[in-house]
């Protein structure tokens, strides 16, 4: 069952690489709608339906690096280098549960880049998560032509983004197929936190009450119990014990954010045939909270990136 849910979450993972635009477009803040075309609907086989339905729950709330790079820009942060992990430090990275861990963290730092047009930061965290998979023996997920491919199309997003998701797919696919999915989630993690560090690094506490990345931020608390079942589902892993035990320490502080949803109602817009779902979604996570959170989140990712 772990396999196969974890396979589900990479899968779904590109799925949310090719829509994230779309997605970004419909929500600009936590207490907007989502909209999206009308669709035709066939009939689908009842065993399909609830893999679906268990995978919707990993496709909303868990984000891969790039799309929690897409998440931060939408909201209008500025690009801040420093936030990043250098990629000097590839050399410190030398256990399996180091280098799966910043191989999730260089791919956020590679996507957060690329989203900036910061050409030649590009190229180093490419080469930077190349070392990690390398090291994790990851052989086809990143390879020369890899790299020969993004030095070809530095100045074309569009493409560099192409090759952000695959190396993720790859990456990660290559670690289920040869029987490590810890391995993967540990990626997933590295990911993730990354992601979730730069965004709290990048929220104005002067502005804290209309910072649209607090919203982006508030939205991962449902990400949080999803980590920990990847997780738990590998820990028998020597390296998984030490994470859970700080996701759930995150989770603590994350439970202290009520989040109330009202039901939802379609209205279509006629003049453009648009079904737009709208839906009330209210919080009450205080700036206390926001920086418990985001103490918590520093010293989980200084951990990894040591």
């Amino acid at each position: 069952m772990k396999n196969k849910l974890l396979k589900k979450t990479v899968y779904l993972l590109i799925t949310v690489l090719s829509f994230s635009f779309v997605l970004n477009s419909c929500k600009t803040g936590p207490e907007e709608g989502k909209q999206g075309d009308e669709i035709e609907i066939t009939e689908i086989d009842e065993d399909v339906l609830k893999d679906v339905e268990e995978a919707e729950k990993i496709f909303y709330s868990l984000p891969s690096p790039l799309e929690s790079a897409m998440l931060i820009k939408s909201a209008g942060a500025l690009f801040n280098e420093e936030l990043l992990n250098p990629t000097e430090n590839t050399s410190r990275y030398t256990t399996n549960k180091l280098m799966a861990l910043n191989l999730g963290i260089y791919t956020c730092d590679l996507s957060f880049s690329s989203l900036y047009d910061q050409t030649q930061l590009v190229i180093d965290y490419m080469n930077a998560a190349k070392e990690m998979a390398d090291g994790l023996g990851i052989l086809e997920a990143i390879n020369e032509e890899t790299i020969h491919r993004l030095e070809e199309n530095v100045n074309n997003r569009e493409v560099i983004m192409d090759i952000v998701s695959e190396t993720f797919l790859n990456s990660n696919s290559y670690l289920e197929d040869n029987e490590q999915p810890a391995i993967a989630s540990i990626v997933l993690v590295g990911g993730w936190i990354e992601g979730l560090y730069i965004a709290t690094q990048l929220v104005d506490m002067d502005e804290f009450e209309g910072d649209k990345l607090v919203g982006r931020i508030i939205d991962q608390k449902l990400s949080v119990g999803i980590m920990l079942q990847l997780l738990k589902d590998n820990n028998d892993h020597p390296a998984v014990p030490g994470i859970v035990e700080q996701m759930e320490d995150l989770k603590v502080t994350f439970d202290k954010i009520n989040i109330t949803t009202s039901e939802v109602q379609p209205e279509i817009d006629e003049s453009t045939n648009v079904t737009v779902l709208k839906s009330t979604v209210e919080t009450d996570m205080t700036p206390e909270v926001f920086m418990e959170l985001a103490n918590k989140v520093e010293q989980i990712r200084t951990s990894y990136v040591k």
